[in-house]
């Protein structure tokens, strides 16, 4: 298995593809540089664009695990870092088997009582292996500011200090992949610490590419959907269907068996595609034709 460090374009390039990772050049070119540069990524773009794969890709393309600190308004530093397991502890200290005060062969705060959340149990794995993890913090836009600060230390040093057992760091840091949705704006810290790639919704071509390797979905039925996606997206909703919409509505007609794709069959099967229901309101029948109608042009001209 070829070691992050000695990473090359071809090396990116067949990990993508080994898992079906549909990626351009600028994909491949950050993705490499990351791993060899070893500096954090942030991926901005789109819900559904193929930022969380891209970091699951990366750890399954290159065989190392993958550990993920999904972020929410109101993450403590206890969910992210690590944190005592209190009730552990206490069932020792009764039983004697243990001491708080760390008088005796035992004491409480030792590792068999700690719990590693996501960020100490990246650096904890660090070294083990060919490949550190890759350590992906998904939606940090959806952190609060507290948080990213917490998070700037650890990236800087990629250390986290434990009062009680002293310093934990990782002589080969992880590979760190950051997502945003672009819910509010990062700091220019986190950004400067940083390599930076936005990710479009992909063109016609792309997308058909991404549906027909990851769905069976007869070749001239993708085109079409992929078609009435790109229609969709340019009408304003309020939430566009990413890539990962137009792979779940694959799926679900290729689970219908449809060989066609006719107005009928969009309307019926429109909540696989679309997330809101003002937008399922928005897109009548009408509008459904329209996007077929666009979809058929786009295959013709494709």
């Amino acid at each position: 298995m070829t070691a992050f460090a000695d990473a090359t374009e071809a090396d990116v390039r067949a990990a993508f593809d080994e898992q079906d990772y549909v990626a351009g050049d600028d994909v491949v070119t950050t993705a490499l540089l990351a791993l060899r540069l070893g500096k954090p990524l942030l991926v901005e773009g789109a819900p559904g664009a193929g930022k969380t794969e891209l970091a699951k890709t990366l750890a399954r393309g290159f065989g190392t695990d993958l550990v993920r600190l999904q972020c929410y308004e109101g993450l403590s530093a206890e969910n992210a870092l690590y944190e005592w397991n209190y009730t552990k502890q206490l069932l020792a200290v009764e039983g004697e088997d243990a001491s708080v005060d760390g008088n005796g062969d035992h004491s409480v705060f030792d590792e068999e009582f700690l719990l590693e959340r996501p960020l100490l149990r990246a650096l904890a794995d660090a070294d083990d292996g060919e490949n550190p993890p890759v350590l992906l913090i998904d939606e940090v836009d959806r952190a609060d500011e507290a948080f990213e600060a917490l998070l700037l230390e650890v990236l800087s040093d990629f250390q986290i200090s434990v009062p009680e057992l002293g310093t934990v760091s990782a002589e080969r840091p992880p590979i760190v992949v950051l997502t945003s949705n672009r819910t509010r704006a990062l700091s220019d810290a986190l950004k400067r610490r940083c390599l930076y790639l936005h990710v479009e919704p992909p063109s016609f071509e792309r997308e058909l590419e991404i549906v027909e390797r990851k769905s069976a979905l007869d070749t001239d039925v993708a085109a079409e959907v992929c078609g009435v996606v790109q229609a969709l997206r340019e009408r304003a909703l309020r939430k566009r269907p990413g890539v990962a919409e137009t792979l779940d509505w694959a799926d679900a007609l290729a689970a219908l068996g449809s060989e066609t794709l006719d107005a009928t069959t969009v309307e019926r099967t429109l909540g696989c595609l679309l997330k809101d229901a003002t937008d399922v309101e928005e897109i009548d029948a009408d509008a459904i034709e329209s996007a077929l109608a666009d979809a058929r042009a786009e295959t013709r001209t494709a």
